[in-house]
């Protein structure tokens, strides 16, 4: 069962490549497996989401927007003990419209809709004193914007905050992340341990209220990215086949977006999470040939609470996943991968109030990568 250096890279390789959906606004993962690659390696991919969030008791037929996102990252071994490395993801986001024709989620031919988006990019540096060991450590850079519009009865109708928009501008702020890794190469055993750091940012403002006859600028929002850990590990079970498992904490529990104006009108926070997340992925990667190979994957994410904000009205899921690689070459790749997730039932909220039940929910994921040792 032992592997040499490239064999294992290759199956590493199979490790699930589809998007994660996740508790509260946790998109990406923000998994750092480029980072961990022998030798110089880079990479690029792209993940694509096609969800349906449905309530029949609000007669909602789908409220989820498809998202994709690309992530890349670089990892160079500058010396026998030092390597350095770039990841760019997007972490967090939230893309979801309502239909306009809802009186519950729509008013004057327009329909709540939300729309978040951040980026990451982590600078890491690794020392690694043995062959087995390597610790790392880097700053992360972050921004993070949004545009939320709140329409219907849902919210109360036009007379409070069913006519109610913000803008959140682009603000960057910075945070970091550490961890270690341990690895047996000959075996491909290997397993780390990664913590992020939160990040703290300042949004500039702006609140209207009546369809925008009423403005409120020049406010700042604080938006607090999540602290999380992720344990990564992985082993050779059986001549040309592993085992890989993946567990990630995300600290949502006292995550809240509180807008200054939204607040001193109706006493509620426009986003808030009860729970911690806590989710896992476990599965198989085999090499079938010099040329390709695959893997299975089993998910499961508690979700970040219930009853949830009507923004994203679902708790958690299960999830199945598979995945191919071809390798034309030793030093290249190209991966593709799908994953079903069954989405957990969930009571939306707004404010104290329940609105109704999203039941039924389910996703598709794509994801396709790239990948070159050099």
């Amino acid at each position: 069962m032992k592997l040499n250096k490239i064999y294992s890279a290759i199956l590493l390789s199979t490790l699930p490549l589809t998007p994660a959906l996740a508790a509260g606004l946790d998109r990406s993962g923000q998994s750092i497996a480029a980072f961990l690659q022998p030798g110089n390696y880079a990479e690029a991919g792209i993940s694509i989401l096609d969800p349906k969030v449905q309530s029949n008791q609000l007669k909602v037929n789908d409220m989820a927007e498809d998202y994709y996102f690309p992530s890349a990252a670089i990892k160079v071994q500058a010396t026998e003990h030092i390597s350095i490395g770039l990841l760019y993801d997007q972490p967090f986001g939230a893309e979801s419209l309502y239909p306009s024709n809802n009186p519950v989620f729509g008013a004057n031919g327009e329909a709540t809709q939300v729309e978040v988006e951040t980026h990451n990019l982590s600078a890491l540096i690794g020392y690694q004193p043995t062959e087995n060991w390597n610790f790392y450590a880097g700053p992360v850079y972050q921004t993070v914007q949004g545009t939320v519009s709140l329409r219907g009865l849902a919210y109360g109708g036009a007379s409070k905050l069913g006519s109610y928009d913000i803008n959140l501008k682009e603000d960057e702020a910075y945070g970091w992340l550490a961890g270690f890794a341990y690895q047996i190469p000959e075996i491909a055993l290997k397993t780390a341990v990664t913590y992020r750091s939160e990040i703290k940012h300042e949004l500039d403002t702006t609140e209207t209220f009546g369809f925008g006859a009423i403005q409120r600028p020049n406010a700042l929002t604080e938006v607090v990215t999540p602290q999380s850990v992720n344990i990564d590990f992985q082993t050779g079970v059986a001549a040309n086949t592993l085992a890989f498992a993946n567990i990630r904490w995300v600290h949502w529990d006292q995550f809240a977006v509180t807008p200054k104006f939204l607040n001193a009108a109706s006493g509620n926070n426009l986003i808030d999470y009860s729970d911690d997340q806590w989710s896992a992925t476990v599965g198989v990667g085999r090499k079938f040939n010099s040329h390709w190979s695959g893997s299975a994957s089993v998910g499961y994410d508690s979700g970040a609470g219930n009853p949830v904000t009507t923004l994203g009205p679902t708790e958690g899921y299960w999830s199945v996943g598979l995945g191919g690689q071809y390798s034309p070459a030793e030093n290249y790749f190209i991966q593709a991968g799908v994953k079903y997730f069954w989405l957990g039932d969930a009571t939306a909220r707004t404010g104290t109030t329940n609105v109704g039940e999203f039941e039924d929910n389910y996703a598709l994921g794509y994801g396709l990568k790239i990948g070159y040792r050099f």
